[in-house]
């Protein structure tokens, strides 16, 4: 039997608000992982943190695949947020694979980009008056996690090689320092570090176009009326 219209927008608004969870929740044992952690081996708390989130990614696709109106539509369309959600990280550590904590981290990294899109959904769906101010508010979402994300992974190759570097405080504003286009007088020292010390300006750098064009249709809007 097929489901009606206000029946599959129903399962796609819950399994929205469970994805939003088990992102937060991965996003919070990354963070402790990364804090707390000894920056060498991966905890089994953390891995087993990791494969329960990805169990709730993989069973939001079936379902979701299963209720779809054209399946086949359904599964090519979104075979990237399926690949998204494979807990690579459980099946090296399960397949005997040595892997240090850097690529671990890295690795790690995967899903937590599933968790990302599923919130940045959420984000869009709850900002619904407009077409400009739904891309607005996503991507301030966008640049707060990224850069939030940047300062713990750059604290987690750099606290051990970098002199400058006291604390997780100081990878934090180094994150926004860059973000902001402004700079630090903390230097990567690693290749990771340094690709994000790329890839943070060029984002805060993009944000510009998207906060004036914002801006100026709000003033317009309010002048019309």
């Amino acid at each position: 039997m097929s489901l009606t219209q206000s029946a599959r927008a129903g399962i796609r608004d819950a399994l929205g608000v469970v994805k939003l969870i088990a992102g937060l929740v991965l996003l919070v044992a990354l963070s402790w992982e990364i804090i707390a952690g000894d920056h060498v081996h991966v905890s089994r708390t953390y891995l087993a943190i990791q494969f329960v989130v990805c169990l709730v990614f993989l069973c939001d696709f079936f379902v979701r695949w299963a209720a779809a109106e054209r399946p086949g539509r359904f599964f090519w369309r979104n075979l990237p947020f399926l690949l998204l959600s494979v807990p690579y990280l459980n099946i090296l550590a399960w397949s005997g694979v040595g892997m240090t904590h850097d690529w671990g981290v890295l690795v790690g990294l995967i899903p937590l980009l599933r968790a990302f899109l599923a919130m940045v959904i959420i984000v869009r769906w709850l900002v619904s008056e407009n077409r400009m101010r739904r891309l607005f508010f996503a991507y301030i979402f966008t640049v707060v996690i990224f850069t939030y994300i940047s300062g713990l992974v750059f604290y987690d190759y750099e606290v051990l090689v970098n002199p400058k570097l006291h604390g997780f405080g100081n990878a934090l504003w180094w994150a926004w320092m860059n973000v902001t286009t402004v700079g630090a007088e903390i230097f990567p020292v690693t290749a990771v570090g340094k690709v994000f010390c790329v890839l943070l300006p060029s984002l805060g750098m993009m944000f510009f176009p998207i906060f004036t064009t914002y801006v100026l249709q709000e003033y317009t809007h309010k002048k019309g009326e």
